[in-house]
């Protein structure tokens, strides 16, 4: 299985991406395509729901979008003019074919499929409520519980009993639901996972980052904005915002590293912010030396910024394959160390004898900073500074994102210096949080209401945690196992 980034346990994975098609011919291909285009969000399964005006048809698949939704046989069972799919990730333990979306169910109303980005952060206290009242799951994802509630509401119509639904839950949602009236597509009230429309001729399309619509035609029409529920019924579309308005807090780690460089979020490109955050980097943390090379894909458009504002020469210092999948050599360390450079490998006529400064978005564990570092050495390089393009993560995310659990993410255990020394650099340095509000266009990072969820560098976050609270630390990393979404 291909992943986006080739050091599978070292980096922070948005867990899902979803995509919706309601008023066109052959909708199911179309959500294939999007799916395509949204693979880099979750790489472990696929699945897509299609609604024929009669039925839903479901095809879901453990592994990549490509290998399952590129064959005709599949395409044409998947009939109807509306259709929805995901893309996920799952937490430790979860890949199963059982959690895969989106979900389905029959419920009194008809037929209800439900495709999620993000994570409900009560959902294990409203998972044993509903056992206890005789809810039955079939699966271990958070998003089923939307489900149950949906079918336990005591509210009259299929919408009411959605609102009432999502007015219980807490944490971040992004979802494309598919019901015989429609298609409705939402965001939580704090809009902290994204969501877009589009438009291609007659056909409503959403998605979670706009390159999907590029992918399909669609023109980008607006964000889904948060707290707003949008309702598609063939070529009548409409809005509801049920929740109190709150300020908004999206994920500013999408500029980081989730979305895709050529997706516009925000109306900001995320290409531009990211080049813009190398180049604050520059300026925060400025360092003699010969080269700035990037750690391929997701350092090069902070390395251009920081190559730019600093005047060093940018260079493609390590070739990545990208025909290679998961290190498929497992036992002992060294034989690993080789599966590794099946993946990065040194340019090492340009290295040899230079003094680099090494670009990437994030450390986690820090073991991909490690090996980086020292394929650096071995190919020769007289000196070997890491910029990091984003502030120390600290803490774990639990709005739909696999984080380590804290006592495994680096910055947390060490300071600068200790994780200087573990990855063996001559020097580290972290753009700050107010260096990357300001590649957003901010003055600096407000004290009270910041305008974006940073809390896994910051550990502010911006709801309650009602599970996180709720379990003893004994059991807390075991049960989050099972979570999903």
């Amino acid at each position: 299985m291909l992943t986006t980034h080739p050091f599978d346990d070292d980096k922070l994975r948005e867990e899902c991406g979803i995509f919706g098609v309601s008023n066109a011919e052959g909708a199911a291909a179309l959500v294939a395509l999007g799916l395509h285009a949204l693979q880099h969000r979750g790489q472990e399964a696929a699945g897509i729901t299609s609604w024929d005006g009669r039925e839903f048809h479901t095809h879901r698949a453990m592994g990549h979008v490509a290998g399952n939704f590129d064959r005709d046989d599949v395409i044409r069972a998947l009939v109807g003019t509306t259709a929805c799919g995901h893309v996920r990730y799952a937490t430790t333990g979860g890949s199963a074919i059982r959690n895969v979306q989106p979900l389905y169910a029959e419920l009194a109303s008809g037929g209800f499929a439900v495709a999620h980005n993000g994570n409900i952060s009560n959902a294990m206290r409203l998972r044993r409520d509903l056992v206890r009242r005789g809810a039955i799951f079939q699966s271990t994802s958070d998003t089923e519980v939307i489900i149950h509630l949906v079918a336990t509401s005591h509210y009259r119509t299929l919408m009411d009993r959605f609102i009432d639904a999502l007015k219980q839950v807490e944490g971040a949602y992004s979802l494309i639901v598919m019901t015989p009236e429609g298609m409705i597509a939402c965001r939580d009230p704090l809009g902290i996972r994204p969501l877009v429309m589009g438009k291609l001729d007659q056909t409503i399309v959403f998605a979670s980052e706009t390159v999907a619509l590029d992918v399909v035609g669609a023109e980008y029409v607006r964000d889904v904005e948060p707290g707003e529920l949008v309702i598609v019924k063939g070529s009548e579309i409409t809005s509801h915002k049920p929740f109190a308005p709150q300020a908004a807090r999206p994920c500013i780690f999408e500029y980081v590293y989730f979305s895709r460089p050529d997706s516009i979020a925000e109306d900001r490109s995320v290409y531009s912010v990211r080049k813009a955050i190398g180049a604050q980097l520059a300026i925060e943390s400025p360092v003699e030396a010969d080269l700035v090379v990037p750690v391929p894909d997701s350092g090069v458009p902070a390395a251009i910024g920081y190559a730019q504002e600093s005047g060093i020469p940018f260079e493609l210092g390590i070739i990545r394959s990208h025909y290679v999948g998961r290190t498929f050599i497992q036992p002992g360390d060294k034989v690993r160390h080789l599966g590794v450079k099946l993946k990065h490998n040194a340019n090492r006529e340009l290295i040899q004898g230079k003094r680099i400064v090494l670009i990437d978005d994030s450390i986690v564990r820090g073991t991909t900073s490690l090996k980086i570092v020292q394929m650096m050495r071995e190919a020769g390089a007289a000196e070997v500074h890491l910029r990091i393009a984003s502030p120390p993560t600290r803490h774990s995310c639990f709005y739909g994102v696999d984080t380590p659990e804290r006592t495994k993410l680096l910055a947390a255990k060490l300071d600068l210096g200790g994780m200087t020394d573990f990855i063996h650099a001559d020097s580290l340095s972290f753009v700050s949080i107010d260096g990357l509000y300001k590649a957003l266009g901010e003055a600096h990072r407000a004290d009270i209401h910041p305008k974006y969820c940073d809390a896994c560098f910051t550990g502010d976050y911006p709801t309650t945690l009602t599970d996180q609270d709720e379990l003893a630390p004994v059991d807390q990393f075991a049960l989050l196992e099972e979570r999903v979404g």
